[in-house]
């Protein structure tokens, strides 16, 4: 939801408008939020190379039962970036409201901080896991909208990326940095397969 800081809910703007907002002198939406919003029409575009590969020939392949599947897990996942997107604009408003606020304990700081950095920690990972099922599809998906699934999986994994930079402004411990490392990697696997 949004606050009186915040602009419109993700969720309920045109495109238009919210890129217009992203460019504007303001500071949110920011860049975790287009990188959530990078990744959701990332989801949206592997969806439709699913749900594309659901013909005669798929049923009869038995291929289509597993594409609706994966569709409806990338339309839901596309969902869940919207939603980050929301939820990285209110994480950064309240990490900038704890800068000014003198009032606030350090117990109080620190879970802002921690919530900072959760959000775009949750959408790499969430970039890589749907990435990877949209790799692990393609062998299947309709020879005619292979492309599509491959924008899916570049757009994750640049959104993936661009999400990382937010991970690393809210200054990780060495653990999450590194797992998050091992997940990139991944993710420039899958578009270095797929631009063979």
């Amino acid at each position: 939801p949004a606050t009186p800081d915040m602009a419109e809910p993700t969720s309920t703007q045109q495109i238009g408008p919210w890129v217009a907002a992203l460019g504007a002198k303001k500071p949110t939406p920011g860049g975790g939020a287009a990188a959530a919003v990078a990744a959701a029409i990332g989801a949206a575009s592997g969806a439709m190379a699913c749900i594309y590969t659901t013909r005669k020939k798929d049923e009869e392949a038995g291929i289509a039962a597993g594409a609706r599947t994966l569709a409806e897990q990338l339309n839901k996942a596309a969902e869940q970036c919207i939603t980050i997107a929301d939820e990285d604009e209110a994480a950064y408003a309240a990490l900038q409201a704890s800068w000014k606020d003198d009032k606030l304990t350090a117990e109080d700081k620190a879970k802002v901080e921690a919530t900072a950095l959760d959000v775009p920690v949750r959408l790499v990972k969430l970039c890589h896991s749907q990435s990877a099922a949209v790799v692990e599809f393609l062998p299947r998906c309709n020879p005619n909208i292979t492309s599509d699934a491959k924008v899916a999986i570049h757009l994750l994994a640049g959104a993936g990326r661009a999400a990382y930079q937010t991970v690393l402004v809210n200054k990780p411990p060495a653990e999450i940095d590194e797992e998050l490392k091992k997940l990139l990697a991944d993710l420039s696997q899958h578009e270095a397969a797929v631009l063979k």
